[in-house]
């Protein structure tokens, strides 16, 4: 037992070295404020809004909306949306609404990245004088009144991709909802909030980001892995681009209710993982070698935890069959194993209480929801395990999540309006 808990111990300290940094970004925000994002001349950028949709005719009403009653002008902001093997009225939706739209039926090539590539392709043959920046949103998102005035103050800083504030339409709505709640929150202020402040490269995250007119025109959209955000946050870093975040631009995301939708969406994000470090792995690890910290704050993101947790199963788990098989008790290695879960999920517990604590008055759930739901948190994060397992093992593809929560901000944020 003692090579078994030295092994454990072994594992530990390495996964410390791997993530010290992430537990130095959490004190970050609290030693170190964001400057003003509002350069000396905020230049008003003509914008093209790119939506896909796939049987989104519940909900896209409200993003379109949304976007129409923002504070930057109008005029600049064109919302373009390509309604991807819909079988619903998705498109009259998003036309009546005021969209640009255009179908798509594509039952070979299926995901959101073929069909914004899609979509960017009809845009640049329609619209050949262009845009400054091109936003991406998904169709279940509403937008906060200031999301675009504000993502155009850091834009006018120079950046070419940014990201945002990523909060949630129904975070009270049980444990899972509120696990993913919790998690885009944390990446939002201890992730992507830190790296701003820190002069590093943020990650976009899945929704809510804009990439600019050289960087269409540098790649296209050419990423097609079934995490395709990742897939261009890695890509970009290698490139050396810096992405930045504008932490007063926020959008309401919607976040799967059943433990079944949770697992297919989170085991295509473990699979996508795996193929993006695959792919550009050798990259980003050159990267390290040669002093990029925002390779190996990308390695660290997309990979290692779940490689070292691994260990810790296989040698825990060998350890009990080995211990059934010879007749002795398994009282040692049960304790050993108790030791690791609890720790794991102490720490999950401490990261999702300073967030809940930092972010309460912007969880929009009952006071008991939101305390409840930190303890749940750290369950909502070990689930993990099982899936990154058998997306390891299992081929993945792209399935739709059905999004059914048609509200506007107000209705999330509780607001009444004049």
């Amino acid at each position: 037992m003692k090579s078994i808990l030295l092994i454990n111990m072994i594992v530990g300290v390495v996964f410390f070295i791997c993530y010290f940094y992430q537990f130095v970004y959490v004190a970050v925000p609290f030693v170190r404020k964001h400057r003003s994002a509002s350069p000396k001349i905020v230049k008003m950028h003509r914008y093209a809004v790119l939506i896909s949709a796939r049987n989104e005719e519940v909900v896209i009403g409200n993003l379109i909306n949304s976007i129409k009653h923002q504070t930057y002008p109008g005029k600049l902001v064109t919302t373009f949306v390509v309604a991807d093997n819909c079988t619903d009225k998705t498109a009259k939706v998003a036309e009546a609404a005021g969209a640009v739209v255009y179908v798509r039926n594509n039952k070979e090539l299926v995901g959101k990245g073929y069909a914004l590539d899609y979509l960017l392709g009809k845009i640049r043959q329609d619209f050949p004088e262009g845009f400054d920046g091109y936003f991406v949103f998904d169709a279940d998102n509403v937008l906060d009144v200031n999301y675009i005035s504000e993502m155009n103050k850091t834009f006018s800083q120079g950046y070419k991709i940014i990201t945002s504030y990523r909060n949630s339409k129904n975070y009270g709505d049980n444990w899972i909802t509120a696990g993913y709640g919790l998690w885009f929150l944390r990446e939002s202020v201890y992730l992507n909030g830190a790296r701003m402040l820190m002069g590093t490269s943020c990650a976009v995250s899945g929704t809510g980001f804009v990439f600019s007119r050289e960087i269409m025109e540098k790649c296209g959209w050419k990423f097609f892995l079934l995490t395709e955000d990742i897939q261009f946050s890695v890509s970009s870093v290698i490139d050396g681009e810096k992405i930045g975040y504008c932490a007063k631009a926020m959008l309401y995301d919607e976040q799967p209710v059943t433990f079944k939708q949770s697992w297919n969406q989170r085991l295509r994000w473990a699979k996508g993982y795996y193929q993006v470090f695959g792919r550009y792995g050798a990259k980003l690890i050159k990267g390290m070698f040669r002093g990029n910290f925002s390779c190996y704050d990308m390695t660290m993101s997309i990979m290692p935890a779940i490689v070292l947790t691994g260990i810790t199963i296989v040698v825990d788990f060998g350890a009990m069959i080995y211990l059934l098989c010879t007749g002795q008790s398994l009282l040692p290695i049960l304790k050993i194993f108790g030791t690791v879960a609890l720790n794991a999920y102490l720490l999950m517990f401490v990261i999702g209480a300073i967030t809940t604590a930092t972010q309460w008055n912007r969880i929009y759930t009952s006071n008991a929801k939101k305390i409840l739901y930190t303890f749940t948190f750290p369950i909502f994060m070990l689930t993990y395990i099982p899936i990154s397992i058998t997306a390891f093992v299992k081929k993945v593809q792209w399935t739709p999540i059905a999004h059914t929560k048609a509200s506007t901000v107000q209705e999330i944020t509780g607001e009444k309006t004049a």
